[in-house]
C-alpha cells in the first residue's frame, strides 16, 4: 500500500488530473514553467487543497516552499514541468510506519499527515538549494521532540522513514523542514528518552561512575597517607580542598548507584530520605566545584592579601553547611518522593526518588538549576581568567611570539575539571539525543 500512494503522484501527473480532494488526501497538479523569477510557495492547510500562496507566515503557517533553482536546473531538458502536491492523512493504523516507528515508546507521525511533492516521473535529488516544509503544532511535551524525515522505499522490504538530506528547525510552534529532493515527508514526534536510550544512558553513567568511583577513592587513600608521611600536606589547604571535591563527587556517585538501583516498591517514607541526601550531596559537589574556583581566584589572580584564618574550616563550612540548609529548607517543603520519567503514552521509562512530580517547580528550579548556573557562571568567568594568564603570561616575558603553549593546554583542562567544566555540558542536551550521550559520558568520568 505504501508503494502505491509513493505512484499514486505519478499517476496524477500522467492522467492529466488537476485538483484531488477527498477526505483523507487533498492534491493539486499544476504546470510549472522552468523559467520562473521567484520561489513558488503552497499552502498545506490539512481540510484545504494545496494552492499557490504569497508569503504572509501567519496566514499560512502550514506550507512549502520551492525554490526558483530546482526549476532552472530543469530548463535544459524541458520549459514546463507538472508539479504534484499531495497532503494524505494516513490514519491511525499501520500505513507508512515502518521498522523506525516504534509505537511501544510513544512515537508518531504529527497529525498522521504526510507531504508528497513530485515532478512525475522525473527523479529529483541533491538540490542546491534545499525546499522548505513548513509544519505548524503546538509546544511538545518536555520529554517528546521533532525530526523531519522522508519515506525511504529503499530501506528493508516495505521501506522506512529517515532523515538523510533532511534538517530540522525547531521553534516553539512550527517547524521547518529543510530536505535536498522531492517525496513524501512528514514530521515526527518522539520521545527524547525512550526506554532503550533510557537503559543505555544508565549503563553509560554506571560505567563512567565506577570507574570515577575507584580514582577517586585512590585520591582520598593517596591523601590520607602523604598527610600521615609528609608535613606539609597538613598545612597546604590546597590538596585538602581537592579532597573535599574527591569526597562530595564519591557519595554522589555512591547515592547515584543507591538511587537508580532502587525500585518501585519503594515506600515515600524510605524514598524520601533517598531523595535529601541525592539532592544534598549534588549541591555539595556543586558547592565544592565553586569553592575550587574560589580558591584559584586567591592562588593566581588575586595573590596578594589572601590570607584567612581558619581558611579550610570556613570553605568547610560554606562547602557542607549551605547544602544542608537548603535540603532542610526544601525537605521541610515535602518535595522529596517518587520521581518518574515517562514517555507520550504515560509508560515509565526510569523511577528514582528525586523531587516527587507535585512539588513546586520554583523550588526545583532554584534550588538545582539557579544553584547550578551561579556556581558554573563564577567558575567560568574564573577558569577564563586563569587561562587568559596562563596564555598570556609567558609571551608578555619572552617579548617574542612563541609555539603552541601545550603545558597550558593541559593545565587548563586539568584544572577545567575541577570548577566542573564537564557539567557545562548539560547546557547542550536540549539540541538532541547525541549530546545527551555526550553529556552522560564526559560528566559521569569527571572523577
Amino acid at each position: 500500500l505504501c508503494r502505491y500512494w509513493l505512484k499514486y503522484e505519478f499517476y496524477l501527473v500522467e492522467n492529466q488530473t488537476k485538483i484531488v480532494n477527498m477526505s483523507f488526501v487533498k492534491a493539486v497538479v499544476q504546470n510549472v514553467s522552468t523559467n520562473i523569477s521567484e520561489d513558488l510557495l503552497f499552502s498545506l492547510t490539512p481540510s484545504q487543497v494545496p494552492r499557490p500562496v504569497t508569503e504572509n507566515e501567519h496566514e499560512h503557517p502550514d506550507r512549502v516552499r520551492l525554490p526558483r533553482s530546482l526549476f532552472e536546473s530543469l530548463q535544459g531538458s524541458r520549459p514546463v514541468v507538472r508539479l504534484a502536491i499531495t497532503v494524505l492523512d494516513i490514519g491511525p493504523g499501520n500505513l507508512f510506519k515502518g521498522p523506525k516507528l516504534s509505537l511501544e515508546d510513544g512515537s508518531s507521525v504529527l497529525n498522521n499527515r504526510l507531504v508528497g511533492l513530485s515532478l512525475g516521473n522525473m527523479s529529483v535529488s541533491r538540490l542546491a538549494e534545499p525546499l522548505e516544509i513548513t509544519f505548524s503544532h503546538q509546544r511538545p511535551p518536555s520529554n517528546m521532540t521533532f525530526s523531519c524525515v522522508f519515506w525511504d522505499a529503499t530501506k528493508g522490504p516495505t521501506g522506512d522513514w529517515s532523515s538523510t538530506g533532511c534538517s530540522t528547525e525547531l521553534s516553539t510552534k512550527r517547524t521547518v523542514c529543510r530536505c535536498d529532493h522531492l517525496t513524501f515527508f512528514a514530521l515526527l514526534l518522539r520521545p527524547i528518552l525512550d526506554q532503550a536510550t533510557v537503559q543505555d544512558l544508565i549503563r553509560i553513567s554506571q560505567a563512567g561512575c565506577g570507574a570515577s568511583m575507584i580514582f577517586l577513592a585512590f585520591t582520598v587513600a593517596l591523601y590520607a597517607a602523604l598527610r600521615f608521611y609528609r608535613q606539609r600536606f597538613k598545612s597546604e589547604d590546597a590538596p585538602k580542598v581537592h579532597v573535599a571535591l574527591s569526597v562530595s563527587l564519591f557519595l554522589l556517585n555512591l547515592t547515584f548507584f543507591i538511587n537508580i538501583g532502587y525500585g518501585p516498591e519503594q515506600s515515600d517514607a524510605t524514598c524520601w530520605p533517598r531523595g535529601a541526601i541525592f539532592h544534598y550531596f549534588l549541591l555539595c559537589t556543586f558547592t565544592w566545584m565553586g569553592l575550587e574556583a574560589f580558591h584559584l581566584y586567591l592562588l593566581v589572580i588575586k595573590v596578594f592579601n589572601t590570607y584567612f584564618g581558619h581558611y579550610f574550616l570556613k570553605l568547610s563550612l560554606v562547602g557542607w553547611g549551605l547544602p544542608a540548609l537548603i535540603v532542610i529548607g526544601t525537605g521541610s517543603a515535602n518535595s522529596y518522593g517518587h520521581y518518574a520519567i515517562r514517555d507520550k503514552k504515560n509508560m515509565v521509562t526510569l523511577e528514582l526518588c528525586w523531587f516527587h512530580e507535585k512539588t513546586n517547580v520554583a523550588a526545583f528550579y532554584v534550588t538545582v538549576h539557579g544553584y547550578f548556573i551561579i556556581i558554573s557562571l563564577f567558575s567560568a568567568v574564573v577558569l577564563g581568567l586563569v587561562a587568559w594568564k596562563i596564555f598570556t603570561l609567558p609571551t608578555a616575558t619572552a617579548g617574542k611570539e612563541q609555539g603552541p603553549n601545550w603545558k597550558g593546554v593541559l593545565t587548563v583542562l586539568s584544572l577545567s575539571s575541577l570548577v566542573g567544566a564537564t557539567w557545562w555540558l548539560a547546557i547542550l542536551t536540549p539540541l538532541g539525543r547525541s549530546t545527551i550521550y555526550v553529556f552522560a559520558l564526559f560528566n559521569s568520568l569527571q572523577g
